[in-house]
């Protein structure tokens, strides 16, 4: 996040705090935010005086500040990444972490052109390949052992540590051809010896996603859990379903990455039905996601409410669970001395239809509304992301929406 100087108080009147822990308040409060960032005074209805600048909540939640564990914004470095600001505060976002855009190659300039000029907190997970997503799906990082290089993976770490929170491999065919699961087990293995935790994105087989499973272990990820596709849902093999529940009951976290191609209701519902919840609820969001389907991490967040997860259990995937994984403490959020880092938020009354990957359509009748995103002193007004209309676009190998 970028240096801040001193600026008015920020007074927040009126506002419902949630997920806060034992430190919760019971009722709504006001929360007296310094010139520094820092919370001053939590109570019921402060003074007002003339020096702050006061925000209205009007009734509406207040929780930490929301977390979106996966996304691509290294805008310029890849052909498929959006800017911070698309899908960050403005969205209600303080935290965004990108999903392996960046390899050790490339990782200099997104630390310099996207992490140091950003308002919103970035972390980020180190591609194992070298390129990481310059090219996305048209020139694949992981092709061969050519497009990884052990040594300069851990110099680049050892320089971005700070940033750098895990490493991310894509464990699919388009991206590794036959090459199965050998690119997962060399990223656990360079994780191993980082001490960090790995993502994998699994899809198109091979790899099989119980192979991943397999080779992961507790605080790894797992992007993707609800696809619907061929070969890789947990609803069409019951055996991989009940790896999947074991797994997720050893720590190792199910994220749900939607995605242009990677969420499906039918599974969301089916699993969430049986008991199975994702761990973290994230976006995927990029170029050719946030118009259709996606739009952004509260409408996703609503999708999974939708399909039958409960209110409490979706605020806490995009911030106790995800910020679990980057380790970023979520003790005393609300407590005197703090940097300030919330979201505000309202739950509407709503006929949205709404789309997941495979082109199912379900009317939200619940929609998660952010109103501002808390970064320090400064209140920045937020609101769900406005689709534009959808144009066909021609490929070599046909036709799709943008």
């Amino acid at each position: 996040m970028t240096g801040e100087q001193a600026r008015k108080p920020l007074l927040l009147t009126n506002v419902k705090p949630m997920a806060f822990g034992a430190e919760t308040p019971g009722s709504a409060v006001d929360i007296l935010i310094d010139g520094n960032g820092r919370i001053a005074q939590v109570g019921p209805q402060l003074s007002v005086s003339h020096e702050m600048i006061c925000v209205d909540g009007k009734g509406a939640w207040i929780s930490p500040g929301w977390v979106d564990l996966h996304v691509h914004i290294w805008h310029g470095g890849t052909d498929i990444s959006v800017r911070p600001s698309e899908c960050g505060a403005e969205r209600g976002v303080t935290t965004l972490v990108d999903a392996g855009s960046a390899g050790e190659a490339n990782f200099h300039g997104f630390r310099e052109y996207i992490i140091d000029t950003a308002r919103e907190r970035i972390k980020a997970f180190l591609n194992l390949g070298s390129i990481g997503l310059v090219a996305c799906n048209r020139v694949a990082e992981l092709r061969d052992i050519r497009d990884i290089d052990l040594d300069r993976i851990l110099e680049c770490y050892a320089e971005n540590s700070e940033h750098i929170v895990g490493i991310k491999v894509r464990a699919s065919h388009v991206i590794t051809g036959s090459w199965g699961a050998t690119p997962v087990k060399l990223g656990k293995k360079i994780s191993k010896i980082l001490k960090v935790p790995m993502m994998v994105h699994v899809g198109e087989p091979p790899a099989l996603y119980d192979e991943v499973l397999e080779i992961l272990g507790p605080g790894d990820v797992i992007t993707h859990c609800f696809n619907g596709k061929a070969g890789s849902s947990i609803m069409e093999d019951e055996d991989l379903f009940d790896l999947a529940q074991r797994c997720a009951g050893e720590g190792i976290r199910l994220d749900i990455g939607h995605g242009g191609a990677s969420f499906s209701f039918k599974v969301a519902e089916a699993a969430i039905k049986r008991g199975l919840l994702p761990f973290s609820i994230s976006t995927d969001l990029h170029g050719h996601s946030m118009n259709f389907p996606v739009w952004d991490l509260a409408t996703t967040m609503s999708k999974l409410l939708c399909v039958g997860m409960p209110f409490d259990k979706v605020v806490a995937a995009v911030t106790h669970a995800p910020a679990s994984v980057i380790k970023l403490s979520m003790e005393n959020r609300l407590a005197v001395g703090q940097r300030a880092d919330f979201t505000v938020f309202d739950l509407v009354d709503s006929d949205v239809e709404a789309t997941d990957s495979n082109g199912d359509v379900s009317v939200l009748m619940k929609l998660f509304e952010p109103r501002y995103a808390v970064i320090g002193s400064e209140a920045i007004a937020a609101s769900r992301y406005i689709p534009r209309a959808r144009r066909l676009v021609r490929h070599s190998h046909g036709y799709s929406y943008r």
